[in-house]
This record gives C-alpha cells, structure tokens and sequence, in this order.
C-alpha cells in the first residue's frame, strides 16, 4: 500500500490538472442541446480510463452513453471478490446564471475550494475513486478484487437507460456489492457510511374552475376561484404538529431503533447550525422526532411550486381558470410507494371541492433504501473511511433518493455502500456548486484502503 499511498501524494498537482479537464464538458442531460456536449465527455472518461489502465468501452444506449471501465483481470483462474464502482458524468442545468460567482463550467479554486457545475455531483467524487485505482495500476500493486466501473449519463434525469442496460448484462456485473460515491458527509472530521435513503413519489394536481379567465369584478365571488380551493385544499393535508393527515399515509414504517436514534444524535450539525446553514428563520418539523430524524427517518409531503393566474409585472385582476401544484412526497424504508401514490390522491380528491374538478397527473416514484449497518461489508467500509479521514465515522440516514440503488438489488443482488464525500454547504445542484479538494484527496485514500478492506 505505500506505493499506492506515495504516488497518490506525488500526483495530487496533476490530479487536479484534470479534474478540471473532466469539469469543464457542460454535460447537462436535462437539456437536448448539450447531448454533443454529454458524448463528448463520455469519449473523454473512457479514454482517460483507458489511460490509467482500465479496459474502458463506451457502451451505446436509446439515451447517453455508459462508460464501463474494469480492472486488468488475472490470468489464473483464482476466483476474486468482484466489486462494482457506480457514478455519473451528467450534471444538472447551471441556471440562474446570473447567481454563479464565476461560469458554471469554467473550474475556480479559491483555497482548498473548487467551483463548478459538478464539481461534488458527481464528478470530483467519482474520479476519486478512479485515481484510487491508477495509483495501484501505475505503481504495480495489485488489487485484491476485481472492480468494474459504470458511469452513466443520466442519474439527473432519472436514469433511464441504466436498468434496461443492468438487466441485459447482468452476468457481466455480477458482483458482491456496489460502491457509490454521491451522498455527502457532515464534514471533513465526521466522514459517514450511509446507510438508508429515502424514497419518492411525484405528481401533479391541477384544479380546473370556469373555462377561462374571468374578470374578477363582474363575475368575483359568484364562482370559485381555483387558486383559493387548491390553497385550502393543500392545507388540510399536514396537521399543526408537522404530521400528515392522509389515511394510510403512515402504513408499514418500522419505528427507529435506539441504536438508529443513538446514531443520529451523533449527527454534529445541531439545530442552530442548520437553522443558519439554511437561512430559515424557524426550524419546522414533525413533532417528536430531532431535526436530523425529521430530514431522513420521516416521511414528508412537500409543495415543490405553485402556480395559478397572472404572473406577469403589475395587476391583472381575474379569477383564474386554474391552478397547478407540484408534489413530491419522500419516504421512509417499509412505505410502499404505490399505496401512498393511491391514499394520497384518493385523500385530495375526497376533499377536494365540487366547485372545481381536479387532475391528477402522476410522475416517477421509488422505493427507500436500507442496508444493515453492521453487516461485514459496512463495517469494511467504515475502517477504510477512519484510515482516510483520520476521524471515526459516523452511520446516517440520507433524506435524499438514488432510485437506482433500488435496481441494483433486485437486478444483480447487491447492496450498495453509500460514501459520499460531499459537504453541506457544497451547494449541490444550485449556483456556485463546490467541492472541497481535502475532500476529493481523502476520497482517493479512502478508496485505496476499500478494496484492501472488502477483500480481506
């Protein structure tokens, strides 16, 4: 290992170098425009895979490429543990543009700071792990295990090409496990295993009232005005306690265990902290559970927009002809994402007004994420985390969602390991995202020790 440990020293210059390179393809799926901009960073990740040593393809899709990179297979036929190493080269649209300090695809460094669109999410966390691996390839040291890289081009719209690719190669990637590095950690001296993730279901409901416009002078109070019932309408669905109110909502969740709540009093961002991190004036949440309980061990429903009527400068006094919310509804381990979708709807639409008639337009949904965090392989990762960081590691729920996590068990059987490298304030997806570079060098140490852990 101190091969491997003294080349990553000796390279960090050149590392950064190309980061920066890796960085600057605005490789934003949601946008059509960029899909050039999305192949030509895929040609570039397999051919700087193939550089560092990997056997590196790019692997065709109905959307954007999949680069698939592996380790140089041993010539005996000693069998190895095989291990997948999961990522993404897309990135979310930089806009408002207006509000970056510098161009969103332009890498600044300020300190041990770097600027750029996808800079933590996700490229700084996945080429961690692959300079991890050119320091074993280029100093001759081997590895313990057999790994295979895929990195997609679609995490940020969904991945939708990725399931029907696992599906069609699962001999292929077979493996024990998968690493993922997209989640985050509290800071540089609580590096985290995460362990769960929440679920998600989306939609849309619009209430349609009179066929047009309406002058709200003439016809105002003779005729229901959209906007004012969905604004009722949504505010019957949480109660003054931060609990949802829909029947069924709550079916199945398995209440957290006194080791989950132990860990997650460790989480060393405290209330005031976050209050300030978020510029809220007050924290809100459900009562009886701490804020770090409320963000990922509980499920929520919250309006993601709200429109309805004129939107432009000045007045424009009408009673609209509609109004629209959107809704996404994160949830725990055990939730059934379909059975929420139907009480939730069934609920808004019992209560919903005859004066107007609602639409409901359903989007995508997930189930959450759980693996044992005292299993052999989380425990593997937690000793290549304290060796990295120096500090001992922290086990955490994540409130966000990685549908995808969810395929890899049902198509290859695998579970994932969750070792984000990002911090709270790193801005993921929003103007002037960052990643810290202590961050990305740890990262590659954390790796270097992983395989060593996982294999023995």
């Amino acid at each position: 290992m101190q091969a491997v440990l003294t080349y990553l020293a000796q390279n960090q210059t050149r590392f950064l170098a190309e980061f920066c390179d890796y960085l600057r393809f605005p490789s934003v799926s949601a946008q059509s425009a960029h899909t050039p901009d999305l192949l030509a960073c895929a040609n570039w990740l397999a051919a700087h895979c193939k550089n560092i040593g990997l056997d590196a393809t790019l692997r065709p899709t109905k959307g954007h490429p999949i680069v698939v990179a592996k380790t140089p297979r041993l010539k005996a036929k000693t069998k190895r543990p095989h291990f997948m190493v999961y990522g993404h080269y897309d990135v979310q649209p930089p806009e408002p543009l207006d509000l970056w300090k510098s161009p969103a695809f332009e890498p600044r460094i300020v300190g041990r700071e770097i600027f750029a669109r996808g800079s933590t999410d996700n490229k700084g966390q996945n080429f961690a792990h692959l300079k991890a691996i050119e320091a074993y390839l280029k100093t001759g040291t081997p590895l313990p295990c057999d790994l295979t890289f895929v990195l997609e081009g679609e995490e940020e719209v969904g991945s939708k090409s990725l399931s029907t690719f696992l599906t069609k190669n699962r001999r292929e990637l077979d493996c024990e496990a998968v690493i993922i590095s997209d989640t985050g950690m509290p800071s540089l001296q609580h590096p985290a295993l995460t362990y769960s993730l929440r679920g998600i279901i989306a939609f849309e409901i619009t209430l349609h009232g009179p066929a047009r416009d309406l002058h709200s002078g003439v016809f105002g109070g003779a005729v229901e005005n959209p906007a004012m019932a969905l604004a009722n309408l949504l505010a019957q669905v949480r109660d003054k306690n931060g609990r949802i109110k829909i029947p069924g909502f709550y079916d199945g969740i398995v209440p957290l265990s006194k080791f989950e709540r132990a860990q997650a009093a460790h989480y060393p961002l405290k209330d005031a902290q976050l209050k300030k991190l978020l510029g809220s004036p007050q924290l809100f949440g459900e009562r009886g559970f701490t804020a770090t309980e409320q963000r990922s061990a509980r499920p929520t429903f919250e309006i993601n927009g709200l429109t309805s009527g004129y939107q432009g400068e000045g007045s424009k006094t009408i009673v609209p002809s509609w109004a629209r919310a959107k809704i996404t509804c994160r949830l725990v381990p055990a939730q059934n994402p379909a059975h929420v979708r139907k009480v939730v709807c069934s609920y808004l639409k019992k209560i919903c007004p005859s004066t107007v008639r609602m639409e409901v337009s359903a989007g995508h949904g997930a189930e959450a994420y759980l693996v044992s965090p005292t299993g052999r392989q989380a425990q593997a990762a937690l000793r290549a985390l304290k060796k990295a960081f120096g500090h001992e590691p922290i086990l955490m729920r994540e409130g966000g969602s990685i549908p995808i996590v969810n395929q890899f068990k049902k198509i290859l059987g695998a579970d994932s390991l969750l070792l984000g490298l990002g911090l709270p304030d790193d801005n993921a997806h929003s103007p002037n995202e960052k990643f810290h570079l202590d961050c990305f060098e740890k990262g590659q140490l954390m790796s270097a020790h992983l395989w060593q852990e996982l294999a023995g």
